[in-house]
């Protein structure tokens, strides 16, 4: 092609351009057409990635921590604002690691992979989930932050997701042992893989210093920026964030209303899982009795809402006591339940010769975990907290009691069965304790089912479904019911 031809072809292009440019905002009244929300998603991200500088596009794709997240660095850094969206999480893999322990190895085969880990994933995509969140796992040796066959490969290409991946907290920096030990190539693993926002949280500047310089050495090519922007800015336009970008306050007056309380209530009831209800050859424990003379209530997780609550409550793992929040304990709801004329005695941990000389009529012990999150929870035991063991010893060795666990997952408890007259499983029931005695005392019967299998020993571990040897204590899909009592 001749100079002259070249140079044509230049002024062709350059007026197509500010043609092009002239129509967007002469079809749209004047404002940018990303603004107008009349027009087509795609040409909407296309006309606001046109206007974006590097700078911007970065800003899209750092999450930071609310606690550093000032007006200036927002407007210096440019990150991006956010609402509320629908997110998978952890891709994938996070619950099959070795023996159980979180951000492990996933040592698995791709009929496992898929036929087992895979499926949610299936079905969260085909009913458009906005966001997908990486594990901190690994997948057969291979961290999932750095998973290019499996974010970009599967979740991206053969299943057609169409928002963002995003990483975990400092996930980019746990590709390697010790976090944080190659910041490059972290970022570059993480970028490279197909994760399009990353949750930094804190040191914010020296991730975009990094990928700035990669994008400026052509590590990360700007084809990668642009898809990891482009479907950001599709989720943000599809959740009207241009359009309203502060939060709807309309209902906020209504979080923890009664009728939310009584919904959460109603969640408790119908979660409880009723494992016994009687020893061989006696008759059911279940309901008790709102009238009679005496009853002892004891155990660690009684009174207390942080327990009940668990991990993720207020603080990352939970707090001790009942100063976190409002709501009742089980304690409190079995007395608010009880007769008027029923009386109530509390005693954390008795001996045995406190519960011997009080002449009660049966016992409510409640004992089970205390709160965690993540690696905290890591337990190779799953026994009950201490003095547990010890308060069903020596309140159910001497009277009627029903034991109820409280507890974010099976836990040991085969060596004490013999002991007890009824069990239950309450798991985390929250700030809503009156949900359990609405159970255990009849004003609705028990309903709920395993939705796991209760091991007898962690020996047995992993247990599922099939096994060749499956030997449970409960088995999955197991529960007791109960009618509500007459009245």
């Amino acid at each position: 092609m001749g100079t002259l031809s070249k140079a044509l072809c230049l002024l062709l292009l350059l007026f197509c351009t500010l043609a092009a440019a002239a129509a967007d905002v002469a079809d749209t009244g004047g404002a940018p057409k990303y603004k107008d929300p009349k027009q087509p998603l795609g040409a909407r991200i296309r006309d606001l990635m046109n206007r974006m500088t590097l700078q911007e596009k970065i800003g899209q794709m750092v999450q930071i921590e609310r606690t550093v997240a000032t007006p200036d660095v927002m407007k210096n850094y440019f990150i991006g604002k956010s609402k509320v969206a629908a997110c998978a999480k952890h891709f994938v893999g996070d619950g099959g690691t070795v023996r159980g322990i979180d951000e492990n190895n996933t040592v698995i085969d791709s009929n496992g992979l898929f036929g087992i880990h895979m499926p949610g994933y299936y079905k969260a995509v085909n009913k458009g989930v906005a966001t997908v969140m990486v594990s901190y796992s690994a997948l057969n040796g291979l961290r999932m932050h750095a998973n290019k066959e499996l974010v970009t490969g599967f979740l991206k290409d053969k299943l057609k997701f169409r928002g963002f991946v995003i990483s975990d907290w400092q996930g980019i920096d746990r590709i390697t042992n010790p976090p944080h030990l190659n910041y490059s190539y972290s970022v570059y693993s993480g970028i490279s893989a197909g994760i399009d926002m990353i949750m930094v949280p804190y040191n914010y500047t020296e991730f975009i210093d990094e990928i700035n310089s990669q994008i400026k050495n052509n590590l990360i090519p700007m084809t990668r920026i642009d898809d990891a922007v482009k479907r950001i800015l599709r989720v943000k336009f599809t959740m009207g964030l241009f359009e309203e970008p502060l939060a709807d306050l309309t209902f906020a007056n209504q979080l923890g209303s009664k009728e939310h309380r009584e919904l959460a209530r109603e969640a408790v009831r119908k979660s409880l899982v009723l494992l016994k209800n009687g020893k061989k050859g006696d008759k059911p424990l279940l309901p008790l009795p709102k009238k009679t003379g005496k009853i002892l209530v004891a155990g660690t997780h009684a009174d207390n809402l942080g327990y009940q609550c668990g991990g993720w409550t207020i603080t990352w793992q939970g707090l001790d006591g009942n100063d976190l929040t409002i709501g009742t304990t089980i304690l409190a709801a079995v007395k608010n339940t009880v007769a008027p004329t029923t009386q109530v005695v509390y005693n954390q941990n008795p001996d045995a010769n406190f519960v011997k000389s009080g002449e009660f009529d049966y016992a409510i012990v409640v004992v089970g975990e205390p709160p965690y999150a993540e690696m905290y929870g890591d337990s190779t035991n799953l026994t009950i907290s201490e003095p547990g063991p010890s308060t069903i010893g020596n309140v159910c060795g001497s009277m009627k009691c029903v034991v109820v666990v409280v507890s974010g997952r099976p836990v040991v408890m085969e060596p004490y069965v013999s002991t007890i007259d009824a069990l239950v499983a309450a798991w985390l029931p929250g700030t809503e304790g009156q949900g359990v005695a609405d159970a255990l005392f009849g004003d609705y019967g028990f309903t709920g089912k395993l939705a796991r299998t209760w091991f007898k020993s962690v020996n047995q571990l992993p247990m599922n479904v099939g096994d060749q040897h499956y030997d449970p204590l409960y088995p999955f899909g197991f529960g007791l019911t109960t009618q509500p009592a007459k009245l």
